[in-house]
């Protein structure tokens, strides 16, 4: 999915363009000094929509389509090299579209210049729409200057934390050439401003306010995005921050908020009913899925009956289920037919393959006796309508580069009641059969991950303050954005189980073992997930993404998530926040938490080479030296439970073939939460 649409005016006698030829016609012995063109080329490489507006009014059809506008340097031709497109004056028409493009949700992005008054444009009256003016100077500073008083290095203020977005996230120095100021009257955010040692002290020199429903950025300087000055200092920092702080908050074909039923439109009435039917039938079950005793067993005849018969009138609207379906009336029906013991549906389990139909936008009715991850652990009917996204380029990736043919993401568009819980996934494990499953797919609730992520990193990202990178608050706020994050996370993470030097898995062999073990598999699947993400980052624009998701799901959800019994994901949470903290890669201080954006990637790969060691070094050590090993490596970062019989001071066990037993001494919470994190669960709720 695009980030947004960026519309660059050139129909307005502007002195910067984005098409390099033109740059060269208006510039011929330094083309950089009017060319945008690499400024378009960095924000097309973060995914947006980069045009160029060349004719006709900026009102209507021009901006319909577009989420952020960016006016830049209008100018009589008499003072500078311009476009040679149309008059510098925006007309009065086109003054009041852009007022009511940002109104609705749309950026605006503007760059004055120094002497701002003499190149005969109209911005003034734009920008009084907005509380904002840009003033006639220009600004000297000897002190906080490169090479001359007039290249300027602004003083950086602070630019918002928390769910809205930080504006200098990444950013330490802007350097300015020959600005004018800016003066507010709207209550705008400064983002830059002048040293006291300036001609014009304190002064701002970027600005960011709010106006209904949209944003706008001022800026008093158009020179900092010029190809020459792109790349220096954090001026390509800062321009990608703007662009995903100002454009619209929800780009054109973002989803938005809307409840995932918005997909049921068509189906039969008949899966009413079969909702209805398989609700009142699970409350006749124990906990094993068989008929409670006490329960009427014509009562849970006539479930079964209806239950079957709708499941049967439902297959003409799932094509890619028919077989299995019907594979699951004959189950049905040899479960009741059986007496109501303990379900066995093995065969229809074997004819439910939605791994065969990895296809965007394909919707399956899965209809099994299962008990729920993350929720109550009884053995019920359930049923549910799901959706599989398989966009385009995750269908390439997992083709080309991250070979998965068992993993499926999918969308829970409505379901029994016993999807009302935390699960958030569709395993063959989870379903009864006589015996063990096979393991033909792996469906992973993307929405469900995605909405989870939203809601409590975005609450704990206001609550501590946090120095959010405004694409990452973009993220927090579409749940296409955090979806598609999930699908490519989840994409690579399950893979990664079965790669690498692996002296125990074990997920994959389903052995027991301390589970801090459990931990550590799960952390350096997602580490490795993190580490392709940051390859994939100058191709993929969702690999941003996904190393945010990763991060902000793993610090400031995961730990806190669930009981704090055997919590093996909780620990691995722990363990990144620790490690990252001790080692310098963020701060928890004045009561807020600072990530180092910019180093925070290399923490990230140091401790997952830790743990690739530790595998690495486990596969000439005994099972029982492992296991200490790896408590070790956490409790360097982690502070084992007081009592503790595995710390390393206190650890007096012998040798043995099998340490199973072992177990039985590891507590409940062995790695018992941080104040920080008991803080943050208690303010959370």
């Amino acid at each position: 999915m695009l980030a947004g649409t960026v519309l660059f005016d050139e129909a307005h006698s502007e002195a910067w363009t984005i098409r390099a030829d033109v740059a060269s016609a208006m510039q011929p012995t330094h083309p950089g000094d009017a060319s945008y063109a690499r400024a378009a080329a960095l924000l097309r490489g973060r995914g947006f929509d980069v045009r160029a507006h060349l004719d006709g009014a900026l009102a209507g059809p021009a901006l319909a389509s577009c989420d952020l506008l960016v006016i830049a340097h209008p100018s009589d031709p008499k003072w500078e090299r311009t476009t040679g497109i149309g008059s510098p004056l925006l007309t009065g028409e086109e003054i009041d579209a852009i007022d009511a493009f940002v109104r609705g949700g749309g950026g605006l992005v503007v760059l004055g210049e120094t002497e701002q008054d003499k190149y005969g444009n109209n911005l003034a009256a734009l920008l009084a729409r907005f509380g904002i003016e840009l003033a006639s100077d220009t600004v000297q500073d000897y002190e906080h200057s490169v090479g001359s008083p007039t290249w300027i290095i602004g003083e950086l203020c602070e630019a918002g934390r928390g769910c809205g977005g930080d504006l200098l996230a990444r950013v330490r120095e802007v350097c300015l050439y020959r600005a004018t100021t800016i003066v507010r009257t709207n209550g705008a955010r400064v983002v830059l401003r002048t040293h006291a040692t300036a001609s014009v002290p304190g002064a701002p020199l970027i600005v960011a306010g709010e106006h209904g429903d949209g944003r706008v950025v001022v800026l008093a300087d158009s020179d900092l995005f010029g190809d020459d000055c792109i790349e220096q200092f954090d001026h390509g920092a800062l321009l990608c921050n703007i662009a995903d702080w100002c454009g619209r908050a929800r780009p054109h074909g973002d989803r938005g908020g809307e409840p995932a039923s918005r997909h049921l439109d068509g189906l039969p009435a008949a899966w009413v009913a079969l909702r209805a039917e398989t609700n009142a039938l699970a409350l006749l079950q124990a906990p094993d899925g068989a008929l409670a005793q006490d329960a009427d067993r014509s009562r849970a005849g006539a479930h079964v009956d209806a239950i079957a018969a709708m499941l049967a009138e439902l297959g003409g609207a799932f094509p890619d289920d028919r077989e299995y379906l019907e594979r699951c009336v004959e189950d049905l029906n040899a479960w009741g037919g059986g007496g109501f013991e303990r379900p066995d549906f093995a065969r229809s389990l074997a004819a439910f393959r939605p791994e065969h139909a990895r296809v965007d936008g394909a919707r399956h009715l899965v209809f099994f006796p299962m008990y729920k991850q993350n929720g109550s652990r009884d053995t019920c009917f359930e049923a549910l309508i799901i959706r599989v996204p398989w966009p385009g380029w995750i269908a390439e990736l997992e083709r080309t580069r991250y070979d998965n043919p068992k993993f499926v993401p999918v969308q829970l568009l409505d379901a029994t009641r016993g999807y009302d819980s935390e699960c958030a996934v569709l395993f063959p494990e989870m379903v009864a059969v006589a015996q063990r499953a096979g393991n033909n797919f792996g469906a992973i609730f993307c929405d469900r991950e995605a909405a989870r992520l939203r809601r409590v990193a975005g609450a704990a990202a206001d609550l501590l303050a946090l120095n959010l990178p405004p694409d990452a608050a973009r993220l927090l706020a579409s749940p296409q954005l955090s979806e598609e994050a999930y699908i490519l996370w989840d994409l690579i993470h399950d893979r990664a189980h079965s790669h690498g030097e692996l002296p125990f898995d074990p997920f994959m062999v389903r052995q027991r073992a301390p589970y801090w073990m459990y931990s550590l598999e799960e952390l350096r699947c997602d580490l490795t997930a993190f580490a392709q993400a940051v390859e994939l980052d100058a191709t993929h624009p969702a690999a941003r993404h996904v190393q945010y998701a990763i991060l902000l799901d793993r610090l400031l959800r995961v730990p806190i998530a669930g009981s704090r019994v055997r919590n093996y994901d909780g620990l691995g949470g722990q363990l990144l926040f620790a490690y990252l903290r001790r080692h310098g890669y963020l701060e928890w201080a004045d009561n807020r938490l600072t990530i180092d954006w910019r180093r925070v990637a290399d923490g990230v790969a140091a401790l997952r080479a830790e743990i690739e060691a530790l595998y690495r070094a486990g596969i000439d050590r005994t099972k029982l030296a492992h296991w200490g090993a790896a408590h070790d490596l956490i409790a360097a970062s982690v502070a084992p439970a007081a009592g503790s019989k595995w710390a390393a001071a206190v650890r007096d066990l012998p040798e043995v073939e099998d340490p199973r037993r072992y177990c039985d001494l590891v507590l409940l919470d062995e790695f018992p939460l941080s104040i920080f994190y008991s803080s943050l669960k208690a303010k959370l709720g």
